[in-house]
């Protein structure tokens, strides 16, 4: 599927993998196995952004993907989040949704929602957000509509 339809479909917290298409080289080839896994790789959706028109510029609507932090003696060092637009020639699936009873933690940014936190259950939501101080974080319950339109509309992660 496309960026577009992980854009217009897919829920913030959904587990997104994406690909060029080309097989994994041998790791003993550093430079061609980094430059494959920039363009092969999963993540989880946390934050879609619609198209912007300026004066001086356009860009076209984007999904950014949270692939993982660096971590050491518990102290994140580094995010990494890979933003697509949703014209990248790229293959995506959608891997894993959210399933009903999680909770995500959102932040409002620019009119848009950003996933901070995806918890199995509203107590682990509020425990990691009394722990993580964030303005304005909000909780919202992933709920049986939500699921069930998915599956109404035959938007099951295979």
């Amino acid at each position: 599927m496309s960026a577009h339809i992980v854009h217009d479909t897919a829920p913030l917290g959904s587990l997104i993998r994406y690909t060029n298409g080309t097989p994994k080289p041998p790791a003993r080839f550093s430079k061609k196995f980094a430059a494959w896994e920039r363009r092969n790789g999963v993540g989880r959706l946390v934050k879609t952004e619609p198209a912007r028109e300026r004066p001086t510029y356009s860009s076209p609507a984007s999904i950014t993907l949270h692939e993982g932090n660096f971590a050491s003696s518990g102290v994140i060092l580094v995010t990494i989040m890979r933003a697509h637009s949703v014209d990248s020639d790229l293959t995506f699936e959608i891997v894993e949704r959210p399933t009903i009873g999680m909770v995500r933690v959102l932040q409002d940014f620019g009119g848009n929602s950003e996933l901070l936190y995806l918890a199995e259950s509203r107590e682990a939501a509020e425990l990691w957000l009394a722990r993580n101080r964030h303005g304005n974080a909000r909780l919202e319950d992933v709920t049986a509509d939500e699921v069930g339109a998915d599956v109404v509309e035959g938007r099951i992660a295979a």
